[in-house]
Parts: structure tokens; C-alpha cells; sequence
């Protein structure tokens, strides 16, 4: 079974979807001392790949001691100082570098946003000169540069500033929105309606840069709370959760409104004006490959604003994301229960500590969160994801039953909820009670290929229904051909029916899909074993325990190693259980 990565863990959960996985410890590493300049130098840019930035920053010093006025290792320690947060000492490190063009962009936005901390505006500005700007240099420094000249006072100057940047239309949303920060700031209250009704009703650029769009309706929202239009506000709270669906700080902030509460204005200070650019082009380049970008952007926000529970929120995301497990926890914690991004941040945190090994301490974040919010169905299936990870499936069952309980009227996204249950009660042998979970899942969500495989599998397991049963795996694996997983099923479901024919021809479309998983190997080398291809069979075999297997499935599959499979009658009695080809695990 392979370890998931925690980043698919909390993506499948937050969607809906739990993940049962082994844990997949991050072990700290101390640095050694190296002997030579290319022995630091090589481990720090190790480190660094393995996005290890802690360690990178430790081994790049060792290599700087070496040879201090090394430029290429100079521009390493910069981008690794801003990733790690360490803004004062990447200051040093920039003017360093203030002539070299390689690393222009980082130098000119950490000397830039020093000098908004020492609220230096004119340093500021003087700072936002690249000699061969891209697209994101000239958006970036001149909205910095239009927030330096607000802060100098001109503020009818600073939207003149951002009016005279030219561009593609990707800039259109982030013009509109500063411009509309800077009015309301000024109290130019005309100005500000309309630029903020302008970045709002540019829907393809705020589909483009979903973040930054949040950011515009909560700051509208607050606009039109400070100036008594409370309805309006909840209006635009409303139709903002369904431009923007599943954003759950969007909903606890409209549920902060509609209690009667107010929303501060986002920025107040030109300073914040200058993090709030950060944030919003960080998170916009914040995709698949990006991450490390990224999150330099929003580290010189949280250098611009310190504790800043949105910026807190997104750096702990991409920390997860690059798999840097404890970091991402720290930051996690650090989210004030206050913040709208409370919830989900601690959804995440038991999702990552859970994912760690730390399954004891994930339980307890996940049963306060399901005390305070009874509601949330994600928390529920968090946390019976992460009792069936345990094999715990008593209390897996349990969580379900009081969550399924809440709900007045099943509907289709209620599907999941049943089949978790239902996996518990099967693994806890009711099988009285799991057959009728499956079946009303699928009558809620009809022909869902994971409750299809599953009930499927299992009824042939049991030796039932089993035209039925062959016919939903079948159609399991015809929904989701390119998934190795629930292939492997059809596979082993024609195995379990002694057509090893058809289950030889299906478990090697299985193997093609996924080479590596120890379970589709140990399927597939069975299967060879029957029809008489027993050399392939022991490579498979000696595959599938190169796959890191179970313990328990380890020891059987050494046993075959060591005398076979007897005739397909003996093996009927050694057949694996479900758990072997369960899907969701992987």
C-alpha cells in the first residue's frame, strides 16, 4: 500500500472526500558540518529541492563561510532567507546583491518592502526600477510603487498610478481592486463604489485569481457596512459563496453579519496596502509547479504584516503542499480562533497530523471542532477517515451514525457519508447493517464507481448476488478505466470467480496503471501462478514485496515465494480480504 501524500489528503476531504492512508513521517534533519565550500554548497541545494528550507539556510551559511563573496551561493541564500520568512536577514542579503541582475526582482521587492516598514516611501519607490521588466515585475512594482505614493500623502496621485499601468488584461481585476483599497482608504467614497463594483463584476479575472476575488467582495462588503447598507453587504457575502463555492471563511464571515457583527476595513495602512499586492499575486501564481514563488510573494506579506490570518492560511497551504508537514502545523496553529479561517485551518491541521502518525492529537482537534460545529459534515468525514486509517471502525461507525443522524433529508452529496459507514460496518463483519448503506448510496448518487466497486467486490467476496455483484464492479471499472485500483478489482473479482483468464488479461491493464502498488503485483502474480505462468508469477511476487506491502500481507506473500499456490480450491481458502483492493486507501 502506498503512503498518500498529505496534500491529497486534505484536497479529497475538503471536496468531500476521505483518504485512508499510512502515515508518512517528516523527519528533522540536523545539519553536519562539511568540509569544503562544494560539500555545503551541494547539501544546501539538496535541501533546498527537497524544499528542506531550514536545513538549505543552515548548509548555505556552512558555504558561505567558506567562500563569502560567492555570488551564485549569495543569490541560493536570498531566495532560501525570503521562503523561510527570514526577512531581516534576506534585507542584508539583497543589498548585497543590489547590482546583480540575476536576482533583481527579490532584491528590488525586499529592499522595496524594507522601506515600506520604515515607512520610507520615497527609498520605496526608488527601489521599483527593473531594467527588463516582465508582465508580473511591472504589475507588481507599479501597484507597490502607487501604495508608496499614497503613503506620501497623494493619494489622488496613487490611483493616478495605477490608471497609467499598461498591460494585459489579466492586470484589469488587481488595478480595479487597489484602486478601490486606496479610495475607501482616502474616504473618497464615489471613487471607491466604483472601483469596487468594477473589480466585481469582472468575473473571468476573479475566476482567474479566486483569492484576490474573496479579498474584493469581504472589502466591499465591509465598504458597505461602514456606510449603513447592511443588506447590501449580506448581498454581496451571498452571491460572492456562489461566484466562489466551498469557500468556507466567505460563509463564516456572512454568518458574522447576519449575527449582527461588522467587518474591519482590510487595509488601513498604505504598509498593508503593500501586503495586500503581495497576497494577492502570490496566491495568484500559487499553482501546480509555482509553490516555491509563491510563497516568496507571501512571505514578504507576512514581513508587511505580520499575523495576517489570510496570509497565515496560504503559506501553511503551500507548506502542506511541498510536504513540509511541521511547518505547515506551526503555521497552522498560529490561525486565532477568531479568524474566519479558523475552521478550515484546523480541519487541515488534524488532516496533516493524522497524515504524520499523530493520529491521537489529529482526534482531538477533529472532536473539538465537531462540538463546536455540529454541522459540518467535512469534520464528520475527517474524522472517520482518520478512525479507519486507525482501524478503529467502531468508533469510525459511531462518528457516522451521529452525523447521518443530523441530516433531516438525504441528498446526492450525502452519498459519501453512507459508503464511509458502510466500509466501517462491512470491516466490523455487519454486513446486515453495510448492504443497505451501499445500496441507498447509490441510490442517491447512482452508478458512483467506488460504491459500486465496493459493494460489488464484496458481494462476490461473500459469494452473493454474484451476476450482480461482477456487473457493478464491471461498470466500476468502466466509469474509471484509467484508475489502476478499481481495474485491479475487476481483476481480482474474475480471480475470485475462477476465470483466471480474464482475471490475468485485466490485473496486467491493472499493473500498467499503477506498476508499482505491491497489491495489483501480489494480484497479478496470483493469477499467473493458476494459469501456469509460475516464473512471472514469482516476479510479480518479488515486486509486490519491493512495493513495501502490509506486514501481514508481506509474510503471505513470502509463503508463496516459498511453496506456491497449491490448486485454485486450496487458495480458496487463503483468498484476501477486501482491504487488500479497497481504492479509497490509495
Amino acid at each position: 500500500m502506498q503512503a498518500a501524500k498529505v496534500t491529497r489528503l486534505i484536497a479529497l476531504c475538503l471536496a468531500g472526500t476521505i483518504l485512508m492512508t499510512e502515515p508518512s513521517f517528516a523527519k528533522k534533519e540536523e545539519p553536519v558540518k562539511a568540509g569544503s565550500f562544494a560539500g555545503a554548497y551541494l547539501a544546501g541545494r539538496i535541501a533546498a529541492s527537497d524544499n528542506n528550507v531550514d536545513l538549505a539556510i543552515s548548509y548555505f551559511k556552512q558555504a558561505l563561510g567558506f567562500e563569502p563573496d560567492n555570488v551564485s551561493m549569495q543569490q541560493d541564500m536570498l531566495l532560501t532567507l525570503l521562503s523561510a520568512g527570514e526577512f531581516k536577514d534576506a534585507v542584508k542579503q539583497a543589498k548585497r546583491l543590489k547590482d546583480n541582475p540575476d536576482v533583481e526582482r527579490y532584491v528590488r521587492l525586499t529592499l522595496a518592502s524594507d522601506a515600506f516598514i520604515r515607512k520610507n516611501y520615497i527609498t520605496a519607490k526608488s527601489e521599483l526600477k527593473f531594467s527588463e521588466p516582465s508582465d508580473m515585475d511591472t504589475l507588481s512594482s507599479g501597484l507597490l510603487g502607487a501604495w508608496a505614493t499614497f503613503g506620501r500623502g497623494n493619494t489622488t496621485g496613487a490611483v493616478e498610478d495605477v490608471k497609467k499601468l499598461l498591460g494585459p488584461v489579466w492586470y484589469d481585476l488587481f488595478l480595479s481592486y487597489h484602486m478601490a483599497l486606496m479610495s475607501d482608504l482616502a474616504g473618497h467614497r464615489d471613487d471607491a463604489e466604483k472601483y469596487y463594483k468594477q473589480a466585481l463584476n469582472d468575473q473571468q479575472g476573479g475566476a482567474a485569481a479566486p483569492d484576490t476575488y474573496e479579498r474584493i467582495i469581504v472589502s466591499y462588503a465591509s465598504f458597505e457596512l461602514r456606510n449603513n447598507k447592511r443588506d447590501e453587504a449580506l448581498a454581496t457575502l451571498r452571491d460572492g459563496e456562489k461566484m466562489l463555492t466551498g469557500r468556507d471563511a466567505l460563509k463564516n464571515i456572512r454568518q458574522r453579519v447576519e449575527e449582527g457583527g461588522s467587518l474591519d476595513m482590510l487595509i488601513k495602512t498604505p504598509q498593508e496596502g503593500a501586503g495586500e499586492v503581495f497576497y494577492d499575486l502570490g496566491t495568484a501564481i500559487n499553482r501546480g509547479g509555482a509553490e516555491a514563488f509563491a510563497r516568496i510573494f507571501l512571505q514578504l506579506d507576512e514581513a508587511l504584516r505580520p499575523h495576517n490570518d489570510a496570509t497565515l492560511f496560504q503559506l501553511a497551504d503551500i507548506s502542506s503542499k511541498l510536504e513540509e508537514n511541521e511547518r505547515a502545523i506551526d503555521i497552522y496553529q498560529e490561525i486565532p480562533v477568531k479568524s474566519p479561517y479558523y475552521r478550515d485551518a484546523e480541519l487541515r491541521l488534524a488532516l496533516i497530523l493524522a497524515d504524520t502518525g499523530k493520529s491521537d492529537e489529529s482526534i482531538r482537534h477533529l472532536s473539538a471542532l465537531e462540538t463546536d460545529y455540529p454541522e459540518d459534515q467535512r469534520i464528520s468525514m475527517a474524522m472517520t477517515g482518520v478512525y479507519m486509517q486507525e482501524k478503529s471502525y467502531d468508533k469510525a461507525a459511531a462518528v457516522m451514525d451521529r452525523a447521518i443522524a443530523r441530516i433531516p433529508h438525504l441528498e446526492k452529496e450525502n452519498w459519501l457519508m453512507l459508503y464511509q459507514r458502510g466500509m466501517a460496518e462491512e470491516r466490523l463483519k455487519e454486513w446486515d447493517k453495510a448492504e443497505p448503506d451501499f445500496r441507498k448510496a447509490l441510490e442517491l448518487y447512482p452508478n458512483q464507481p467506488q460504491v459500486l466497486n465496493y459493494l460489488g467486490y464484496s458481494l462476490i467476496d461473500r459469494n452473493e448476488k454474484l451476476d450482480e455483484a461482477l456487473n457493478m464492479v464491471k461498470k466500476a471499472a468502466e466509469l474509471r478505466a484509467q484508475d489502476g485500483y478499481i481495474v485491479d478489482s475487476l481483476g481480482w473479482a474474475y480471480y475470485k470467480l475462477g476465470r483466471y483468464d480474464e482475471a490475468v488479461k485485466t490485473l496486467e491493464n491493472a499493473i500498467k496503471l499503477r506498476p508499482e502498488d505491491a497489491t495489483i503485483n501480489d494480484h497479478l502474480g496470483d493469477a499467473y501462478w493458476m494459469v501456469g505462468r509460475k516464473l512471472e508469477a514469482t516476479f510479480q511476487w518479488n515486486h509486490a514485496i519491493a512495493g513495501k506491502p502490509e506486514p501481514e500481507e508481506l509474510a503471505k506473500i513470502q509463503e508463496k515465494l516459498k511453496s506456491g499456490l497449491k490448486t485454485p480450491t486450496a487458495e480458496k481458502g487463503t483468498e484476501k480480504t477486501p482491504e487488500k483492493t479497497d481504492n479509497t486507501k490509495h
